[in-house]
């Protein structure tokens, strides 16, 4: 259970990670060493699980966001471990979620180009025997940035 010193904590590290023992104990009326042992625990309960740093991705030079509905033929666990590894080996592929309704995964892909991205999925996810069937969406923008947590 968190408390309401706590939840101050989380939601200022998710504003900036960065933030010192005694910048926490600032803001959250602690003293230094008490901020640094509530961010312990909470790092050794597994509510704060790591840091990273926010990049740019047009500034890594992907300019494509795209969503991808992919529908599987076979749920065989054979055919979902081996195509849960393509999709955890392909870096722009950011992230993958098992999905309800019409498709069975939805990925979030950043790729330098369309030409990138239709390679992609062309030629690495649909020749998958597991794959049926791939729709993607395209980013046109982000009217919402990713969003902390809330705490």
């Amino acid at each position: 259970m968190l408390d309401e010193i706590d939840s101050k904590l989380i939601t200022a590290l998710q504003e900036n990670a960065q933030l010192t023992s005694q910048e926490l104990a600032e803001r959250l009326g602690l003293s230094a060493s008490q901020a640094a042992r509530r961010r312990q625990r909470l790092e050794g309960q597994g509510v704060i699980k790591g840091y990273r740093a926010e990049l740019s991705a047009a500034e890594l030079g992907l300019g494509v966001q795209a969503f991808v509905q992919v529908q599987l033929t076979s749920h065989a666990p054979a055919h979902s471990t081996s195509f849960n590894k393509l999709i955890k080996s392909q870096p722009e592929i950011v992230s993958a979620w098992t999905m309800t309704g019409d498709a069975d995964l939805l990925l979030r892909i950043y790729s330098r180009d369309l030409t990138t991205l239709n390679d992609l999925i062309h030629n690495i996810l649909l020749p998958h025997g597991a794959v049926g069937r791939v729709h993607s969406q395209i980013v046109m923008s982000q009217i919402k940035q990713d969003a902390p947590l809330p705490a």
